[in-house]
């Protein structure tokens, strides 16, 4: 009869480091979903800087580079409505093509944070 216990008791405990073990890769498979979801909203900031400094710089430096025309300048208002476009301009260039620059300063701080 203990024999049989014991062999019941083995079991059990058997499943529990079984489901030990379940548990630890669930908990595991959570913590690597929630490094890539912070790598994510990382990866995700680094493009916005990109794209808003540095496409956002280059397109204002190209406009202050060109004059103002004699004829059709449409003074302050399109001035405005100038940075208004330019702003937009800037976000669809950084969805687009921010990615190469961006991702390699994203690499360069996840290896400075892996230190």
């Amino acid at each position: 009869m203990s024999l049989a216990i014991s062999g019941m008791l083995g079991n059990h405990a058997g499943l529990a480091v079984e489901q030990a073990a379940q548990l630890q890769a669930v908990a595991d498979a959570d913590a690597v979903n929630e490094a890539n979801a912070s790598d994510k909203e990382l990866r995700a900031a680094f493009q916005e800087f990109v794209g808003k400094t540095f496409y956002g710089q280059l397109l204002k430096s190209m406009r202050k580079s060109i004059g103002k025309p004699a004829y059709f300048h449409g003074g302050r208002g399109e001035e405005i409505f100038r940075s208004q476009l330019d702003q937009i301009v800037v976000e669809r260039i950084a969805e687009t093509s921010a990615a190469p620059l961006a991702d390699s300063m994203f690499d360069l701080a996840a290896l400075s944070r892996r230190r």
